[in-house]
């Protein structure tokens, strides 16, 4: 059965003119059968939630962006990578600990709750189901409640299909350059 989202969250994906030109439509509408401030009313959570369309729009890097952070990211050194990496995770709220054994890279504590990182192979063109199973190794070994799996490349049908079948976080492409991007413009001396 498929999973029923709401009017809001179907917005909140579309870009923001939409949720404007659906505003102005009920509107347009209501004031055919209804007084000019209950029509108002109507329309006015569709603006709100353009506006908040154009915010989270305006806060996601570009395609083109995303592909020049992340190809910068490649070229460094895996001292800089994890470093950036652990900073963003620290400016998420995260108590970061650098552990770098075996298939652990990073052990994050928010509200008690422990997470694992795994991104030594972050280069990697495709990651295949192999680093995931020590992921989840690892993840037992810790006793963890999450465990996240970080790449600056793409993944095979077969690790995805594992990632979501084990709950692992996979954090690539653009949520990756998101996150490292508040690093970057916070701090200008990441990349150089």
């Amino acid at each position: 059965m498929a999973k029923k989202e709401s009017l809001f969250a179907v917005l909140s994906r579309q870009p923001w003119w939409i949720s404007i030109a659906v505003s102005g439509a009920i509107y347009a509408s209501g004031r055919l059968f209804l007084p000019e401030t209950i029509a108002a009313a109507a329309a006015l959570p569709f603006l709100g939630i353009a506006f908040y369309a154009g915010w989270r729009q305006l806060r996601t890097p570009s395609e083109t962006n995303v592909n020049d952070l992340l190809t910068r990211v490649r070229g460094m050194p895996w001292e800089n990578f994890s470093a950036l990496l652990a900073e963003a995770f620290r400016r998420d709220g995260y108590a970061v600990s650098e552990i770098y054994k075996g298939a652990l890279d990073l052990k994050l504590d928010k509200a008690a709750r422990i997470s694992i990182v795994s991104c030594k192979r972050w280069k990697a063109a495709q990651t295949g189901i192999g680093p995931l199973r020590d992921l989840v190794q690892a993840k037992d070994a810790n006793d963890a409640a999450e465990c996240i799996y970080v790449a600056t490349g793409d993944f095979t049908a077969n690790a995805r299909i594992f990632a979501n079948e084990k709950s692992i976080r996979l954090l690539h492409g653009a949520a990756l350059a998101s996150l490292i991007a508040r690093v970057e413009r916070g701090h200008r001396g990441w990349f150089r």
